[in-house]
């Protein structure tokens, strides 16, 4: 992982592994947005009851988060409550409570803060947390001008934090402007290769396993789209799958989240891979974000990679 540079002149916050949204009051109404627009509030209603905790005319821009049990960032709990409603979102809310971290506020008590540098918003919105005691569901999104205390963050990796945001302080609030810098944190691992996308003879995606504690190979993630390179060279190192594939009869999404499925070839699980991969996981430990194809690595064995662990 390289170090990242925070240059003089600009702030740092963690990046989460949420849901950009605004929340806004206005005469007792609660509007929680998606940052396309899209209404959350009827599934998120420990949000909107929260809300009577900021002033009127107010309205915050921010990651709407779940934790679970063991501290981490759940974004599929988070997913999942997106089409709830009713008593089924309260019941969600009471089992996987959301909680809106506060990274800016673009009005205040019927004054527009857009304007305002960032500087200036930020002492308004930790001056608005301070004066109302906010609590649950409200979290303020940390701030840091110091580069010793952004590294520190990056050591949140494993409770879900992905990385870093850089934000100008003289900079006023664009939101259609992509005037921020991200920081994600990666890491380079091994994994099983235990099928391919595309040709045998030039592989252009590649389906990573490790095992669990029993001996089974537990699917973990997909690879980008390899080099051109890459897949050429990989053709001589993979064999077609023979009778006993441990996924034989699996079936993989084509994306994250999709149903649509995806065409595999299965191989002999004997090749090892070493990717680059962020710290973004689902509740089964996979990755949820395609990892990055760094080299093969012949000289170790299936069992020399990290175990299968889910996150639940």
């Amino acid at each position: 992982m390289n170090d990242p540079v925070l240059p003089v002149g600009w702030a740092a916050e963690p990046k989460w592994d949420g849901f950009r949204a605004a929340v806004s009051i206005d005469a007792g109404r609660v509007l929680l947005r998606s940052r396309r627009g899209a209404q959350m509030g009827p599934a998120f209603p420990e949000i909107a009851a929260g809300a009577a905790q900021l002033p009127e005319a107010t309205a915050l821009d921010g990651e709407l988060v779940v934790w679970d049990a063991a501290g981490r960032l759940a974004f599929e709990r988070l997913q999942g409550r997106l089409a709830r409603r009713g008593a089924s979102a309260a019941r969600a809310a009471g089992q996987w409570p959301a909680h809106f971290v506060a990274f800016d506020v673009l009005r205040l008590s019927g004054t527009d803060t857009t304007a305002w540098p960032y500087q200036q918003r930020r002492a308004a919105l930790e001056g608005l947390f301070a004066t109302r005691g906010l609590s649950a569901p409200w979290a303020l999104c940390p701030s840091t001008t110091s580069a010793a205390t952004a590294r520190q963050w990056l050591t949140w990796s494993s409770v879900g934090i992905e990385g870093l945001v850089f934000k100008r302080l003289d900079e006023p609030y664009r939101p259609a402007v992509r005037g921020w810098r991200k920081y994600k944190t990666r890491e380079t691992t091994e994994a099983v290769v235990g099928a391919i996308s595309g040709p045998l003879s030039a592989p252009r995606t590649l389906l990573l396993g490790r095992y669990d504690d029993q001996g089974h190979l537990q699917y973990v993630g997909r690879t980008t789209t390899l080099p051109q390179a890459a897949g050429t060279a990989l053709a001589g190192q993979l064999e077609q799958a023979r009778r006993g594939h441990p996924w034989a009869g699996w079936s993989f999404s084509a994306r994250w989240g999709s149903r649509e499925q995806l065409a595999v070839t299965l191989v002999e699980p004997e090749l090892v891979a070493e990717v680059s991969v962020d710290v973004a996981r689902d509740a089964a430990g996979r990755w949820r974000h395609p990892a990055r194809w760094h080299r093969a690595r012949p000289d170790l064995c299936p069992t020399d990679t990290p175990r299968w662990a889910p996150t639940n």
